[in-house]
């Protein structure tokens, strides 16, 4: 009786079992019984091969007929990763990723949230997030974060209403080119221009908040990230050679607007495109999934999150890329590759990103590195530089590959911003409107010469304004408790610039002389030399003794600093370094290829007073 038992329960298993596989295999199948879903939503696209039935993702009750019964228990009919519902949602099935993404700095913006307070007001000892949850530090510590809800004063109220429009963790909706999901959702489903809904199904078209389909893309395209990144540093914009002009004025060609707009109503005109790009690559061919989604660890800025550098693929001036062997079956780059056109297989020599791990798509194979589009399949050969005579020059073992390699760098100079107490404003972390607008202006924007100074990395690298804020603050009363005010970085009043590559990268590099004999390459601006002083000449009405574009001046052979470079470490040129880099014009008629020998060895400032030079210096 006992085994009877036990086998009719294996039975009665058997059967639950098959029925589980027959009801997540057949859609929005209910036993035999079709789905209200089905019914109401005729021509909606299923999701993905991998995906089941509607509640599986969606909840609700799919054998009620009322709209209004069959809609209960619903925890996101547009996104199921709407905030607060992302433990019912995709995280249900896809833990490893949720964990990661919850630290990632696209969804905390604890990067972004934490630089506004040093350019506006300084920390206040406290760590801060979009929604405070616990987290884990790059020693793996854990910490809990503050909500920037709680962040009481201007920099909370800036980021709240003015930055957190594009943050993954918030939906989007009614902002042209730029809406978007929450979540997961955010880039694994494609939004078009206008944020409404265009597949098949009627119930459904035309409305606005939705996805432009219901079918998943595993693999996201470069327009969902221009979604985002088409503001602030514009590197979505720079990468595809696209550029929107000065001042909120619309660019021309021959007396014609651009040819592309995108959100702000901003036309857009053609520039020089990425060589990346050029070539038909991807966001997502260069960025691992671990620089897009987080690693599981939280970290200060998204330079210590990213993990890939140029190096990577086309090596240093001393070492050649290196690369590790799939072994193992469940291997990452072999896991993530699945979906690509050419999957990576046990080994396959994956190229390693700076952090040591494993690029999906890059590989090692017969003496030449390949790199696998991951959309598209395309191999693309990268070209390793180690030991080439022009990477070799004494002196440039600080320059970061884009310091010379960046075409354009976008340069917004004075930005003029307005928090006026008398007017409404959203605050998207909130939900609600509260006293208290933002609105901003700028004075001037550039694409070429961009300065250099030392970054976080204690390398040279191109820096762009970061920011140049005048606050004015406009209180209850009408009176302004603040007018044009500039403030506080590393205790005192100062501009800033920040660390910044472009996303515009030429095969062909700047010349020599660009950056050794143009001042502006060094920090000083538009400027007029006079002597052995620089002064600089583009100079704002707020700012009428610190010039804009700018942050060294040089008085009788003196450089000083007037603008701080903002991230860890960070700083202009020094005086000595400057002097050197203008030096090198001595030697730049004669010898103005970097392949010269001469460039192989250190400077030496004397040998113009040799028998050799005096002679050639002396005329016929």
């Amino acid at each position: 009786m006992l085994i009877r038992t036990a086998w009719q329960g294996k039975i009665h298993f058997t059967i639950l079992l098959l029925f589980s596989l027959q009801t997540f295999l057949s859609g929005c199948q209910i036993g035999m019984k079709e789905s209200s879903c089905v019914r109401c939503h005729k021509g909606l696209e299923h999701v993905s091969k991998t995906h089941g039935d509607c509640v599986s993702c969606h909840g609700g009750k799919p054998l009620e007929e009322a709209k209004e019964k069959a809609h209960q228990g619903i925890f996101g009919i547009a996104n199921p990763e709407y905030i607060g519902r992302w433990e019912n949602g995709c995280a249900t099935c896809h833990r490893y990723q949720f964990e990661r993404m919850k630290s990632n700095l696209m969804y905390t913006a604890a990067g972004m949230i934490r630089n506004i307070q040093l350019t506006w007001e300084g920390e206040d000892g406290n760590s801060y997030t979009t929604h405070g949850e616990k987290q884990f530090d790059a020693a793996g510590k854990p910490f809990s974060p503050k909500p920037v809800a709680e962040l009481d004063n201007l920099s909370g109220e800036l980021y709240r209403k003015f930055c957190a429009r594009c943050h993954v963790g918030a939906e989007t909706t009614g902002v042209y080119s730029a809406s978007h999901a929450s979540g997961c959702a955010a880039c694994h489903f494609p939004w078009n221009d206008t944020g409404t809904y265009q597949g098949t199904d009627q119930t459904m078209r035309g409305k606005a908040g939705h996805s432009a389909s219901h079918i998943m893309t595993p693999l996201p395209d470069i327009q969902v990230c221009s979604r985002c990144h088409n503001r602030s540093g514009r590197i979505a914009l720079s990468y595809q050679g696209l550029y929107d002009g000065n001042n909120g004025m619309v660019p021309t060609s021959n007396g014609e607007a651009g040819p592309v707009m995108v959100s702000g109503a901003r036309n857009l005109t053609h520039i020089t495109a990425d060589v990346h790009f050029a070539a038909g690559m991807e966001c997502i061919d260069c960025h691992t999934s671990r620089d897009l989604m987080g690693d599981g660890f939280a970290y200060l800025n998204m330079y210590l999150q990213t993990e890939i550098s140029c190096e990577d693929c086309h090596g240093s001036a001393a070492e050649i890329p290196r690369y590790r062997e799939i072994i193992r079956e469940n291997d990452e780059a072999a896991r993530e590759s699945r979906s690509y056109k050419l999957p990576m297989q046990s080994g396959m020599r994956m190229i390693q990103t700076s952090k040591g791990r494993s690029y999906s798509n890059v590989f090692y194979s017969q003496g030449t590195i390949w790199l696998q589009g991951k959309r598209s399949g395309k191999l693309h050969k990268s070209k390793v530089i180690t030991a080439t005579p022009e990477h070799t020059v004494a002196g440039h073992e600080r320059l970061e590959c884009y310091s010379c390699h960046s075409r354009a760098v976008p340069q917004c100079y004075g930005c003029h911003t307005t928090y006026d107490t008398q007017q409404d404003g959203h605050d998207f972390i909130k939900g609600d409107y509260t006293p208290g607008s933002f609105s901003e202006t700028e004075d001037y924007r550039m694409l070429y010469p961009f300065p250099l100074a030392l970054n976080q990395r204690g390398r040279i690298s191109p820096v762009t304004p970061g920011c140049q804020t005048f606050i004015t603050v406009i209180e209850p009363d009408g009176n302004h408790s603040k007018t044009e005010y500039v403030s506080k970085f590393k205790g005192k009043q100062q501009l800033r610039f920040a660390p910044f590559y472009s996303h515009n990268t030429s095969k062909k590099a700047l010349g020599c002389a660009e950056c050794h004999s143009n001042p502006a390459f060094l920090g000083f601006g538009q400027h007029i030399v006079e002597g052995n002083s620089i002064k600089g000449t583009l100079i704002c009405e707020r700012s009428d003794n610190k010039p804009l574009d700018g942050f060294l001046t040089m008085r009788n052979g003196r450089v000083k600093s007037y603008s701080a470079i903002t991230r860890e470490n960070s700083r202009p040129l020094s005086g000595a370094e400057v002097k050197r880099t203008l030096a090198v014009n001595l030697c730049l008629p004669c010898h103005d290829k970097p392949k010269d020998p001469i460039y192989r060895k250190g400077v030496d400032y004397r040998a113009l007073d040799d028998a050799l030079h005096r002679r050639l210096l002396s005329g016929p």
